[in-house]
């Protein structure tokens, strides 16, 4: 994989050379330090790579040679992370790792316990930096689908309205919580077959109330237990997704 990626929007399906935005182009050109003739992989973030050559180093507006172009299938599953929102800037860290394993969409929730509120202009300025902090990890990484960040919605909503999904799941401390491996074999015994799309709620500092958690049963989510140790927030989303990624590519 080339060391140099840029994310780009072309206006052509098939372009034979692509104009980056300022941002993209300071980022390559200053941040980078790309030079003429470096091979650039310019990606759409849904999953279409131009393998090109930069011809041009202005560092608003850097221009790029088409060699060729590829289209990357997705993984054969879909993992929608629904995370209810965490103190600090714990959240920015939720995103990248996500995306480096490989989530869809992320939907950030607003819970009982939930100490971060926002509203109006507040929250459309957090998606927008969750967007760029998952589009930064998709090009340190090499994922050419960058995840979709969902407005922030209430918890008890999104649980009641979840539909589409073959699982899904909720981080759990009830000591009746279930392995992620119990609930993974008992689905493909009774489908023949893996899961395709997986929903995993993870909660806030001090978890989801008990009365989230009976809701979101009624909803159809499963409660997944995530070891015997309480784990941070942050640390419980990037572990939930791991193990189920793992899980998901070895059905």
């Amino acid at each position: 994989m080339s060391d140099f990626r840029a994310f780009c929007s072309p206006a052509t399906a098939e372009p034979a050379t692509i104009t980056l935005s300022a941002a993209e182009s300071h980022h390559l050109v200053s941040v980078n330090r790309a030079r003429i003739g470096d091979t650039v992989v310019a990606f759409d973030g849904r999953g279409t790579e131009w393998i090109c050559e930069l011809t041009g180093d202005k560092k608003n507006a850097a221009t790029l040679k088409v060699r060729f172009q590829q289209c990357l299938k997705p993984l054969p599953y879909e993992i929608t992370l629904g995370q209810a929102l965490p103190k600090g800037q714990f959240m920015d860290a939720i995103v990248r790792k996500a995306t480096e394993i490989g989530a869809v969409r992320i939907v950030p929730l607003e819970s009982d316990r939930t100490e971060v509120h926002l509203d109006g202009d507040r929250s459309e300025r957090k998606i927008e930096k969750w967007q760029t902090a998952a589009l930064e990890a998709a090009k340190q990484c090499g994922n050419a689908f960058v995840p979709e960040l969902l407005p922030v919605q209430k918890a008890a909503a999104f649980m009641e309205s979840a539909r589409g999904y073959d699982l899904k799941l909720i981080a759990s401390l009830q000591s009746g919580a279930k392995s992620l491996k119990t609930v993974l074999a008992a689905f493909r015994s009774a489908n023949t077959r893996a899961p395709k799309k997986v929903l995993w709620l993870i909660g806030p500092e001090g978890d989801f109330t008990p009365a989230e958690m009976s809701l979101s049963q009624s909803a159809g989510f499963e409660p997944i237990t995530l070891g015997p140790l309480v784990l941070r927030c942050e640390t419980a989303a990037t572990y939930a997704l791991s193990v189920l990624s793992y899980e998901l590519q070895n059905l």
